[in-house]
């Protein structure tokens, strides 16, 4: 199922700035009630949705990914062939009068994904880059992190290697979480590689056969009662004394372990684009779902479900039709995020902050890019172009600044939408032509791991010999 919890529910109400509705109630008059499990939106509430929805949108613009949608309904059989027909008792599934088709409401993206995907993958670039915000729906019980309908944000990059294409989408998840004003401390990244916890599990004695349903009991451990646990155990063929071995290597974690090369490299790329503070390394984090198949990792606010959770699953492209592809996304829930934010007094208040935050948000990015980065193959040069992007997304914070963090005084140097090339050539002017055709304004041409060129492309103006560290401000203006 989804990779994030997607909503809160508290003391038969729904928090977090959205409206607060009782559920369904006899009454001696006739009346109409929402369905359980769904909000009703009014004005207010609904700019509260906006501004986290446009906050989202603008993260994942700057860090260049493109917009998807597709359809509120599938067949059935999308989300049985990667879950089995037990799925099909968690969705709302239906099937038109007349008809023998059975169709499902969508309770994730990640089926449609790979459908849209396989169904073009020769004319789509390498790697893809996608983001949507759809409502889903569950036909489950509503309770606090659930509903039946909900809002998530979706980011993935499909045909990336990791671990960079890890980090892309973990740098977009980050971003978005700053950008509403949230820091390290509130909202920490915990990360794992799932062939980091077969290490463990191959010490503790699992079998091969067994650890799917390994990862499911690991992933529920601390949410299920001990009569679930237990039952769960039973009905498997697990026993506890093989989560207390997992837990004695977990606490002797160290590098020499198998697949801790994974982490090392993902750590090494979250340094060096500046958020290495925000992730710590947590083999206590495997996500439940099978497809699975490397680096995972779950935003996690204290005292709260996960804002946000995902993870690589290199062979579900090619479940679902297409060509063996790599890919890497997450899913991050509207509700569990807006709760956090009003807690810690960031949500904006009334209609008329809510107005100019969502006008805020929309004017604080262009669907064109602002600069295309590349490097003329200079090894040092090319060493930089990742942490500059990363410097220009994230732009320069004013000094002392103490304001509602949607104004744009808060920045010295704005955040800009800044993309780069997926191809190998380093040819100056073959991307000259790539970054002309991605409509930027400008071209900035790493020639060092301390000076570029800065091409205005509607000019031709060149600025040669400009120091990386002011790279940022002549784009700027």
């Amino acid at each position: 199922m989804s990779r994030a919890a997607e909503a809160v529910m508290t003391d038969g109400r729904v928090r977090g700035g959205y409206p607060a509705r009782r559920m369904s109630t006899k009454s001696h008059n006739k009346s109409f009630q929402a369905p359980k499990g769904t909000r009703d939106f009014y004005p207010e509430e609904l700019l509260r949705r906006r501004y986290i929805a446009e906050t989202w949108r603008a993260v994942s613009i700057r860090h260049g990914f493109e917009e998807i949608d597709g359809p509120t309904f599938e067949h059935a059989d999308l989300y049985t062939v990667k879950s089995g027909e037990g799925i099909l008792s968690e969705l709302f599934s239906f099937r038109r009068e007349g008809g023998d088709d059975l169709y499902a409401l969508r309770p994730e993206f990640t089926p449609t994904l790979a459908r849209m995907y396989a169904a073009r993958a020769r004319q789509l670039p390498s790697p893809t880059r996608w983001f949507c915000i759809p409502n889903f729906f569950r036909a489950e019980n509503p309770q606090r992190g659930r509903l039946r309908e909900f809002y998530q944000w979706n980011v993935d990059v499909i045909g990336g290697q990791e671990p960079s294409a890890d980090v892309d989408v973990l740098e977009c998840g980050i971003a978005a979480l700053r950008s509403c004003g949230l820091i390290e401390i509130n909202c920490p990244v915990h990360f794992n590689d799932r062939r980091y916890f077969e290490g463990f599990a191959s010490e503790a004695g699992v079998p091969a056969d067994k650890l799917a349903a390994l990862l499911v009991l690991i992933d529920g451990y601390e949410k299920w009662s001990e009569e679930r646990v237990s039952e769960y155990l039973k009905q498997h063929d697990l026993d506890q004394s093989t989560i207390k071995k997992i837990d004695e290597s977990i606490r002797q974690m160290g590098p020499n372990r198998p697949g801790f090369e994974g982490l090392s490299h993902t750590i090494n790329e979250l340094e060096q684009r500046g958020i290495g503070s925000w992730s710590t390394v947590d083999p206590h984090i495997v996500r439940g779902l099978a497809y699975y198949t490397g680096t995972v990792f779950e935003v996690i606010a204290e005292g709260e479900r996960a804002i946000a959770g995902g993870g690589r699953y290199d062979n579900l492209i090619e479940l679902f039709g297409g060509p063996p592809t790599p890919a890497c996304g997450f899913g991050m829930g509207d509700v569990v995020l807006s709760l956090v934010l009003e807690d810690r007094g960031l949500m904006p208040k009334g209609m008329g902050e809510l107005m100019d935050a969502v006008e805020c948000v929309m004017r604080s990015y262009s669907m064109r890019p602002d600069a295309f980065v590349f490097s003329n193959g200079d090894a040092a040069a090319e060493a930089r172009v990742v942490p500059l992007m990363a410097e220009l997304r994230r732009g320069v914070e004013a000094p002392g600044y103490q304001g509602r963090p949607w104004r744009p005084e808060r920045y010295a140097v704005r955040p800009m939408h800044v993309r780069t090339t997926g191809k190998s050539t380093r040819n100056v002017g073959k991307l000259l032509k790539d970054a002309a055709s991605s409509n930027a304004r400008f071209a900035v041409i790493l020639e060092s791991g301390e000076h570029a060129t800065v091409k205005d492309l509607t000019t031709g103006e060149e600025h040669k010999d400009t120091p990386i560290e002011k790279i940022a401000r002549k784009i700027a203006g």
